[in-house]
């Protein structure tokens, strides 16, 4: 990737972090926490005891980091995938290729980006105390406290996410913006506007379970309730809960503005 485009897909992923950060805090809380009746209460409960800056909780880490994960993901997905077509010579690949190569860049990106969301949602659950000041402060209570395997609490659930979902993600994505684009030439704004659109709906439709365990997992180093695992994180949240616990949230409507965002800098 050139420098100028990994500079311009930071500030591109980082104006779509600062856009969607809001949401994507009130979905962490309805996730992890059970105090909240739904998203308004959430979002009033937010703001009367922590004001504006309560939604932006967690987002510098992120923010910072988003080159490095985009490259990491993209990179993934390109290498993959010119891997899997070699000896196509010149033929369109397959959906199954698409999947695969996704399902690649999904695993690849978690070694990068399981401490960076594990922080992030560290300090989105803070609502009561100030258990950590930043994000620099955070990892070094997570390693003193948890150890370096700390900072990858709930990754196992991230990558079960991820995997599949990148798939799912760049498959649409591909199919669509490849049928709106004429033979021979460049994808337009609507085609890639059109594919990163569905693209996100599906793909976060299919990843609400897990990203609910994921939270509840990285949240229980954090004073939260302990799970053992996956497993029982899921067999606790359905006999508490019932399987309304991995209903869709407004983050699924989140998914289609902020995708085709993120993928206008290809």
């Amino acid at each position: 990737m050139p420098f100028l485009e990994f500079i311009a897909g930071s500030i591109s992923g980082a104006v779509g972090m600062v856009v969607g950060h809001p949401l994507d805090t009130v979905k962490v809380r309805l996730q992890a926490q059970s105090v909240y009746k739904g998203i308004f209460h959430c979002v009033a409960k937010t703001y009367s005891h922590e004001g504006l800056h309560g939604f932006f909780k967690g987002m510098l880490f992120p923010v910072l980091t988003t080159g490095i994960t985009t490259s990491v993901s993209f990179g993934s997905y390109n290498n993959a995938l010119d891997y899997l077509t070699q000896s196509h010579c010149g033929k369109p690949a397959s959906a199954a290729q698409f999947y695969t190569a996704g399902c690649f860049a999904g695993l690849a990106q978690v070694f990068v980006s399981a401490p960076i969301d594990l922080v992030k949602v560290r300090l989105q659950g803070q609502t009561t105390s100030d258990r950590y000041h930043g994000p620099i402060h955070c990892v070094a209570v997570i390693l003193k406290e948890e150890g370096p395997r700390g900072l990858f609490r709930g990754g196992l659930a991230l990558a079960m996410r991820d995997v599949p979902c990148f798939g799912l993600y760049f498959l649409p994505y591909e199919v669509i913006r490849n049928a709106l684009t004429e033979s021979g030439k460049q994808p337009g704004t609507f085609a890639i506007l059109m594919a990163g659109g569905v693209a996100g709906v599906v793909t976060w439709a299919c990843a609400t379970p897990m990203d609910v365990v994921k939270a509840r997992l990285q949240m229980s180093g954090a004073g939260g309730r302990e799970y053992r695992g996956v497993l029982h994180c899921i067999t606790v949240s359905v006999r508490e809960e019932g399987m309304r616990v991995f209903k869709p949230p407004a983050r699924q409507r989140e998914g289609i503005p902020c995708q085709c965002r993120h993928l206008l800098q290809l």
